[in-house]
């Protein structure tokens, strides 16, 4: 496998309206970010990602694009967007933006240029489709849900939007498109952007007779997933937009890709894939509900942590996966992932050394590195998010109370993932001196940065340590490039596994007691040396792991070992 630039970095994700209010709007900004780089180059981060700061009418928070070039006024000006490239520059970071090129908004000039003429150039921009029996041409559901057509008015054609019907999707097949999309996207690199993080890019191809599908639902719809899981080429579409733009510029990208067909991993984020890299959702997907958030599962720990092992062993060899435990579009990962007994500081150290030490790279979500946690909410009325109010009424459908309905959002909504950052234990978190866009988690009083910056047993301590062991010189080869090898598979509760490099010989241990009674872990080599602890034992460890090769591990404990090669 070539050795890339991004291999050993470590990413954060910021999603701007929440991270730092620097005008006391409410809504965080790009001066905010700024002034907060010191604390992120300081935790150990190289790679900046940033959600969408582009011009937008907030529909789908900024995932709904009316200008590429311009950035979001609520954001800042595209000169403290310099500043922020320079500021990182002299840090040795880099920064990656979003790239949302399924779809744009309905408020793009290009879209309303196709609203003015729906025969003419700008409507092959995207998909204007002729009805069906005065009807739309075929029973897609929108993510979102209800149909994926909406009228152009005062024609007989639909639009297609696969997500909001203020997200036209765009028309890929259209080489006029692409060659616009290629000029933006090469505008960005030009101005020092790193890469990209790439939104939804599986949907760019479509079936274009658009062919209707057996219903999976009450409303007579089928999932638009169905065409995406069913048309052949999207590959093409994938290589040519490389070549003409990422490829010139050594660009990092990577992509959130749902329904990959099982033998395309090489193809995606192989040594000369179409990205470089792309999320490891396997372990997300896993509750998932077959109608919605009223029928998720409940976590299994084996399940999840025999899932996150299958897709470690698939991808030796061929690629790097970005490791994610949250991100903006998910629960927090301590609520999600944690039973009721381990969310607690200990338990989100624990969670934090299984995911970073994994093989590939590690996406940490603002917020993460103190152990934030899901919100609950007394009324929908209090959500934001276009997602949760759609699946809070697909549960009211389903029979569910309001209650219940109001439990399936307090557990998947994504505005869990979305309330502003809780840097201090001061008015609104220290996240704003106005009202914030959206309303505190109330726990910023106990959860906060000011609070654990103190602490050298805290959550963000504790996150220090492990990205600094992650890119310590002595071990950097090993929890870079080692291979991953699974260790008490047959446990009920040990989540275990070495990072073993064929350069060096290392062999590193990382193993973790997600069970509530204490359990012994055998250790398959000498034991060397405690590297980490988050209960702060390294030395009993290293004293039973020499005398009895084996270690205990209590209830929500982990421990990182190099064991004599």
């Amino acid at each position: 496998m070539k050795r890339k630039w991004w291999h050993d970095k470590v990413a954060y994700q910021i999603y701007p309206k929440s991270f730092l209010d620097s005008n006391g709007d409410g809504i965080g900004d790009l001066r905010g970010i700024i002034s907060k780089l010191d604390y992120l180059k300081d935790l150990g981060i190289d790679i900046i990602w940033l959600s969408p700061i582009y011009r937008s009418p907030f529909v789908d928070q900024g995932y709904d694009i009316s200008d590429y070039y311009k950035i979001a006024e609520e954001f800042g000006t595209m000169e403290e967007f310099d500043e922020l490239l320079a500021e990182t520059k002299k840090r040795g970071m880099y920064v990656l933006m979003d790239l949302v090129v399924n779809h744009c908004s309905d408020q793009h000039e290009w879209f309303q240029k196709a609203l003015e003429d729906p025969d003419g150039e700008y409507a092959g921009y995207f998909h204007f489709v002729k009805g069906k029996d005065g009807k739309e041409p075929s029973n897609y559901r929108s993510y979102f849900g209800g149909s994926a057509w909406e009228r152009v008015p005062g024609t007989d054609k639909y639009y297609l939007h696969m997500f909001a019907k203020e997200q036209p999707d765009l028309n890929w097949e259209n080489p006029r498109l692409r060659e616009e999309i290629y000029k933006m996207i090469n505008w960005w690199l030009e101005k020092g952007l790193a890469g990209f993080r790439i939104d939804a890019i599986i949907n760019i191809k479509k079936d274009l007779s658009f062919p209707s599908f057996e219903p999976d639902g009450p409303d007579g719809l089928a999932s638009c997933v169905k065409m995406v899981e069913e048309v052949q080429g999207v590959g093409a579409y994938f290589e040519d937009m490389k070549k003409n733009t990422f490829e010139k510029y050594d660009a990092f990208t990577v992509a959130e890709v749902f329904n990959m067909k099982e033998d395309e991993l090489a193809e995606f984020i192989g040594d000369d894939g179409h990205f470089s890299s792309m999320f490891d959702f396997s372990a997300h997907e896993l509750t998932q509900g077959t109608h919605g958030w009223y029928d998720c599962r409940p976590l299994n720990f084996n399940e999840w942590r025999d899932v996150i092992f299958a897709s470690q062993k698939k991808v030796q060899g061929i690629g790097f996966e970005a490791n994610i435990i949250e991100n903006h579009d998910e629960p927090r990962g301590v609520s999600r992932f944690l039973p009721e007994y381990a969310q607690n500081e200990a338990g989100a150290k624990m969670l934090a050394t299984t995911s970073l030490l994994l093989y590939g790279i590690p996406f940490i979500y603002q917020g993460q590195e103190i152990g934030m946690t899901n919100c609950r909410r007394t009324d929908i009325s209090e959500y934001d998010d276009i997602s949760t109010k759609d699946q809070y009424r697909e549960a009211l459908r389903a029979g569910c109370t309001t209650e219940q309905a109001m439990e399936c959002c307090y557990e998947n909504s994504r505005d869990n993932a979305r309330t502003p950052m809780q840097w201090s234990g001061g008015a609104n978190g220290g996240f704003t001196e106005g009202t914030p866009w959206l309303a505190m988690n109330p726990n910023y009083r106990d959860i906060n940065v000011a609070e654990q910056e103190k602490r050298e047993d805290s959550v963000l301590s504790y996150y220090k340590k492990l990205i600094a062991l992650k890119k310590s010189p002595e071990y950097k080869e090993t929890l870079t490039y080692g291979r991953f090898v699974a260790d008490c598979e047959e446990s009920g509760c040990i989540f275990a596994y070495h990072r073993v490099s064929e350069e060096n010989g290392q062999d590193i241990l990382v193993a973790a007691n997600y069970g509530t009674e204490t359990c012994a872990v055998p250790l398959k080599g000498k034991m060397v040396k405690v590297l980490l602890s988050n209960a702060g034992k390294e030395e009993l460890h290293e004293k039973e792991g020499r005398d009895k090769g084996k270690i205990t591990l209590e209830s929500c404990q982990a421990a990182v070992i190099l064991l004599e090669s």
